[in-house]
């Protein structure tokens, strides 16, 4: 998330611009000479359709996927804890001539309660052609984002869910004051017609029918057309790419569970560039095929991976991909990080800390909203530790840095793990936990320190944790009684103090 407030000064305004969760500031097109800005990139020819019903068959064994639902703190009206995704299979067209989505999606669910109906987030922008629940036609309704489906479940019992659907989807409000949220959360398309999607605190509800509350891991395969010479790109491993009378099908398939903030998908002219880590981890760069330099700095990712597999043990996932997309910000979607096309972005920092989210938000997985600052604090402490090994300087004089503005974010938003809930994102979920992990390491000694944050994401992996179940494990590791220590940090309206 780019982290940045306009009424700040501009020394403080440019250590705040610290991606690693969501949102965008598109920017002004530039039109061709001579024509507008929706004609200045002529977008591929040709109509994408589903190629039949969705691409994959359910994976055998979901177990990892099974999660602990539970109704959000912050946003209880997104998700529903009866349902427990398992598997989504979605199969995704896009036509840029006419902004169309056409798509199937096919949803296993696991039922965690007894009742007459279940509830999924579906933005009521597209039209559900046809809905049915284990082959069988069910009745249905939509207000806003809410779906209802009349159909009773069991708990325990697991239900397929399948809908064909189009439409324009479009982004949905954010829950923020940030600027860089202005144009929403979820699906976008820019004037050329291209997609990209970013969605925290939630969002993909814009796109595919979800259960979109972070609690709720599910397995992801994607299949994705569009008019050559362009691409859809989305999590995981690309299995297949196949050019056939003009279209384009990618499909993709995510074998670890993710939670539906952390997923993506774009459409646009991409080319790919193939890096590997020092462990042989594949890594690809997507970028935009007319500007190759829009990629920036984003190589590094081998060198950031390696960097930060020396204090958080070995990446967690198979591959690794970064997608260059037509803004300013960025997020650590899984396996697949979207950043904007712009030289910060795009900066080693950025990349250090979107990886760092693979250990600290995408395996381990906070199962509330309250507790995002388990992402943000450890992403950006780690971004420190980097930055101040980069520029010649002290972890010491990297966190006096940030802490001479920690005060002014935690007045304007409120305490990390208890903010301002129409204020998402503030730069208060990222400079306080960071101080806070700092004061941690001195107080217990760096042996100590080093070896609770590389076990917590090795211990949890694929899993989701709240803060009761954290810091219970951070003091049974340390030994360490650190409640009172926690509460000053994470529940304080003051900044404590320092050491």
């Amino acid at each position: 998330m780019a982290v940045f407030r306009r009424n700040f000064a501009a020394g403080a305004a440019a250590l705040l611009l610290l991606l690693t969760g969501c949102i965008e500031i598109e920017p002004d097109p530039e039109p061709a000479e001579g024509g507008s800005a929706e004609t200045a990139v002529p977008p591929p020819t040709g109509s994408a359709t589903p190629p039949g019903s969705p691409g994959s068959e359910t994976p055998e064994d979901t177990d990892v996927a099974i999660s602990s639902t539970r109704e959000d703190s912050v946003y209880p009206q997104i998700g529903d804890p009866l349902v427990d995704a398992l598997h989504y299979d979605l199969t995704l067209a896009w036509t840029p001539t006419t902004d169309t989505l056409r798509a199937t999606e096919q949803l296993t669910f696991r039922a965690t309660d007894t009742a007459d109906r279940f509830q999924l987030d579906f933005d009521d922008v597209l039209t559900i052609d046809a809905l049915t629940v284990d082959g069988a036609e069910a009745t249905y309704e939509r207000t806003d984002k809410d779906l209802v489906v009349q159909h009773p479940v069991e708990a325990d019992g697991e239900y397929v869910v399948e809908l064909t659907y189009s439409g324009t989807p479009e982004p949905y409000e954010a829950p923020t004051e940030r600027s860089d949220f202005e144009l929403g959360v979820g699906w976008h398309v820019t004037p050329e017609h291209e997609v990209w999607t970013i969605q925290e605190p939630y969002g993909a509800f814009t796109w595919f029918a979800a259960n979109d509350q972070p609690a709720d891991k599910a397995l992801y395969d994607f299949t994705l057309t569009v008019p050559e010479p362009w691409t859809g790109i989305a999590n995981g491993e690309l299995t297949s790419d196949v050019a056939a009378d003009g279209l384009r099908t990618t499909t993709w398939h995510l074998a670890e569970p993710a939670a539906s903030y952390l997923v993506t998908v774009a459409f646009a002219d991409y080319t790919a560039t193939e890096l590997t880590s020092a462990r042989g981890v594949p890594i690809t760069i997507w970028g935009p095929t007319d500007d190759p330099d829009a990629i920036g700095e984003t190589e590094y990712a081998g060198e950031a991976m390696d960097w930060l597999e020396q204090y958080l043990g070995p990446y967690p996932f198979d591959t690794f991909g970064i997608l260059i997309y037509d803004g300013t910000s960025g997020m650590e979607t899984q396996t697949m990080v979207t950043l904007g096309a712009t030289d910060y972005a795009t900066s080693r920092n950025v990349v250090v800390h979107e990886l760092a989210h693979h250990w600290y938000g995408d395996t381990v997985t906070p199962s509330d909203w309250s507790d995002v600052w388990m992402n943000e604090g450890m992403a950006m402490y780690l971004q420190g530790m980097w930055e101040a090994e980069d520029e010649g300087i002290t972890i010491d004089d990297k966190m006096d840095q940030w802490a001479s503005f920690e005060v002014q974010e935690r007045a304007y938003a409120g305490p990390p793990a208890d903010y301002d809930p129409t204020n998402f994102g503030a730069g208060n979920i990222y400079y306080g936990p960071a101080l806070m992990w700092h004061e941690l390491r001195q107080q217990i000694g760096d042996d100590a320190f080093f070896s609770m944050i590389r076990s917590w994401p090795a211990d949890q992996e694929n899993g989701n944790a709240d803060r009761e179940e954290y810091l219970a494990w951070i003091e049974a590791t340390t030994g360490e009684e650190l409640s009172a220590f926690f509460d000053a940090w994470l529940l304080g309206t003051t900044t404590p103090p320092r050491d």
